[in-house]
């Protein structure tokens, strides 16, 4: 061992540093080029909103609300509009909380029965069962059995037409029967 030491130190020693020196740079600078020009072709193109969401659910959960805030008061103008009496219509629809997602799962039950009796004629039976959930989920997303949508708690329409009575009381109950809230979390007001 000490031998094949003392020969890698003689012939280090022997080497003319200045060219070994160059040689070990030349090696290093394309070895970096290399690299580089390899990760080039492996990178991907990754899509940032995804991610995005997942990062930060709340966001994603608060834009879905005000989506969906949005998609009712849009629709339930639309149809008031169309009653009789009634002109221009705009709608606020405040919800109590976001919906509500409900995945699957896979539920793996063990149930063991052991039976014991002793010296002195006692007998005893014990039972024993786990229970193991798991959700159901394929690469990134999670299978989901049921969307509860949020609670509505309050709607208030702004609509020419409705100092009238007979089209308040209208739009009113129409409020009340589209979206199948009470009455107490309707208000209807004349526009200007």
């Amino acid at each position: 061992m000490d031998e094949l030491l003392r020969k890698i130190k003689n012939y280090l020693e022997n080497l003319d540093n200045k060219k070994f020196i160059g040689n070990v740079f030349v090696v290093l600078v394309l070895s970096i080029v290399l690299l580089i020009i390899l990760n080039s072709f492996t990178s991907t193109d990754k899509k940032d909103s995804p991610r995005v969401i997942k990062e930060n659910p709340t966001e994603y959960n608060s834009l879905m609300k005000e989506e969906y805030e949005g998609y009712i008061e849009d629709k339930l103008a639309s149809i008031l509009s169309k009653l009789k009496g009634v002109g221009k219509v705009d709608v606020m629809v405040t919800l109590e909380d976001s919906s509500e997602k409900i995945p699957a799962f896979n539920v793996t039950t063990t149930r063991e029965i052991t039976n014991e009796s002793d010296s002195q004629g006692g007998v005893r039976e014990i039972t024993r069962e786990d229970e193991t959930k798991q959700v159901v989920s394929s690469t990134d997303d999670i299978t989901v059995l049921k969307e509860i949508k949020p609670n509505i708690k309050g709607v208030i329409v702004v609509a020419e037409g409705a100092e009238d009575g007979l089209v308040k009381e209208t739009l009113y109950e129409a409020v009340k029967t589209v979206l199948g809230i009470s009455g107490n979390k309707v208000q209807i007001f004349p526009s200007k």
